[in-house]
């Protein structure tokens, strides 16, 4: 009678098999490689050579007997060739061929440590040529090398040392310990403090923009209305009706009189503000639209949306220009500016991209961000922007998009940011928190959490936009319990009342 094979559960073998697998590796972890001594040898010559060529050819001092290293003879362990006879090799104080240098003679070893002012000497006493020009440039004094030499070399008195004249005409400095970068002393800014709430929108209030005249803005939300405020006294002046879903983008033009909205029902409208209707549609967006920005000098409008593509729009003739394709998930957000790279895309996928409007195709793909870039913002002033994410706000610098730094402390889903020509950066979350960061050094000098609507849940505490007015002394914020907040710089505050809590640390930056 045969044996009944026993029947084991996918889970148990997968186990079993990790286990074996374990086993057969367990007693390696953390074994050191065993040193080989020839590659060892080559390596620390590579690094002698490397790092310490343009001081091998120095003269030894006469406790050490032995002589210079030469690096094509082998290496003890004190670096050196021990020498009972010891021939002394001196360097001259002018711009010399790299050899190893000048044996001495009988008449000449007396001679061998000049000092100092011996050196300067017969150094001013030789003909001026360029090269000696450059050598002087970048020698270093005997006190230089007694500070930057190891402990050995400074314990010895300066008329055993010489100046230092390097070959080539570069100084070495990898015997310059380098000093650790610290964070530079932030700018003072204000705190701002909140002065006035506008209630009127019946849902979230998704997004917000100020016109060229800084006489009103206007705002998205998800009641499905366009509403326009008076700036001055946050009275309600217009409600625009016509999207069929929330609007998510909402745009002013400078050049004509048109307010150009967007929402999740694929429709992006062009107003005109003297007859308060539509007068244009730009179909082709296949997803919810969830952003828009105008190009500040050409009639151009661009919309990105959860299709997972940007789309460039001729106002006039409403013709799709470009669709801009590379995405593989939502574009969250866009921004136009007049120089290359003139538009700029945040997307779901975690990248950034810098797009050639003319080409319509990517310049530039940034891939730092680990999560979903929802907010994108342009310095007024710098050649600069900066993304927001969960993980971190960075900044970065055109045209080519490279890395500047790191704005770590808001922990939380940033859905918007925005940034004064004084440097005040401001990032707006999920949560309800606001934070403001001096742009230059990455100081986060005041976190605001917002006070929810009274009859509000603390859960509908969310910042959805926020914008600087165009006299950047108002900030503006959309948010989640429906109402529009509006903070303005503390005129009371100086610095001795409000200090700014800062250390000269290291900074511990990552570099992506």
């Amino acid at each position: 009678m045969t044996e009944e094979v026993q029947k084991h559960s996918v889970h148990t073998l997968l186990f079993r098999s990790l286990k074996r697998t374990h086993d057969m590796f367990v007693s390696d972890h953390a074994k050191p490689v065993s040193l080989d001594e020839k590659s060892h040898k080559v390596k620390m010559l590579v690094k002698l050579r490397t790092e310490y060529g343009p001081v091998l050819h120095m003269p030894v001092l006469k406790e050490v007997r032995g002589k210079p290293l030469n690096p094509s003879d082998p290496i003890d362990s004190s670096g050196y060739l021990p020498a009972d006879d010891a021939e002394y090799l001196i360097t001259g104080t002018h711009p010399y061929p790299p050899a190893p240098g000048v044996a001495l003679t009988a008449d000449t070893q007396l001679q061998k440590m000049p000092s100092e002012a011996g050196v300067q000497s017969m150094a001013l006493a030789l003909p001026p040529s360029q090269a000696r020009q450059d050598a002087v440039r970048t020698a270093a004094s005997v006190g230089d090398i007694h500070r930057h030499a190891g402990g050995a070399e400074r314990s010895q008195p300066p008329q055993h040392t010489l100046a230092l004249m390097e070959g080539g005409g570069m100084k070495n400095t990898a015997l310059v310990p380098r000093k650790a970068p610290t964070m530079p002393k932030p700018q003072w800014h204000p705190p701002w403090k909140l002065y006035r709430v506008i209630s009127g929108h019946l849902g979230w209030v998704r997004s917000i923009a100020v016109e060229p005249g800084n006489q009103w803005f206007v705002t998205g939300s998800a009641d499905r209305t366009i509403k326009i405020w008076d700036l001055a006294s946050g009275k309600l002046k217009l409600s625009l009706t016509g999207h069929i879903s929330t609007v998510r983008g909402v745009a002013v033009s400078s050049r004509s009189p048109y307010l150009f909205s967007c929402g999740e029902d694929k429709q992006v409208k062009c107003w005109d503000l003297e007859y308060n209707k539509v007068i244009r549609h730009y179909h082709g967006h296949l997803s919810a639209v969830y952003d828009l920005d105008l190009h500040p000098t050409i009639d151009v409008l661009v919309t990105c949306s959860r299709d997972a593509t940007a789309r460039v729009w001729d106002i006039r003739t409403k013709a799709n220009v470009h669709t801009l394709t590379g995405h593989t998930n939502t574009v969250a957000t866009v921004k136009c500016q007049n120089s290359e790279p003139q538009i700029i895309t945040g997307s779901h996928d975690t990248t950034i991209r810098l797009w050639d409007l003319i080409a319509g195709k990517t310049r530039a793909t940034l891939t730092n961000h680990k999560k979903s870039v929802r907010a994108v913002v342009l310095h007024p002033r710098q050649y600069t922007f900066a993304s927001g994410s969960p993980d971190n706000i960075k900044q970065w610098k055109f045209p080519d998009g490279n890395f500047i730094q790191n704005l770590s402390g808001h922990n939380a889903i940033i859905n918007t940011l925005a940034v004064n020509s004084d440097g005040v950066l401001v990032s707006g979350a999920d949560n309800g928190t606001v934070h403001l960061w001096d742009w230059r050094t990455g100081y986060n000098f005041q976190r605001i959490h917002a006070v929810v609507q009274p009859g509000s849940l603390d859960s509908e505490s969310g910042i959805f936009a926020c914008v600087f007015d165009h006299s950047e002394s108002r900030l503006i914020t959309a948010e989640a319990d429906k109402t529009i907040k509006v903070y303005k710089e503390d005129d009371t505050a100086t610095e001795e009342t409000h200090p700014i809590n800062w250390k000269p640390e290291i900074i511990k930056r990552k570099r992506f």
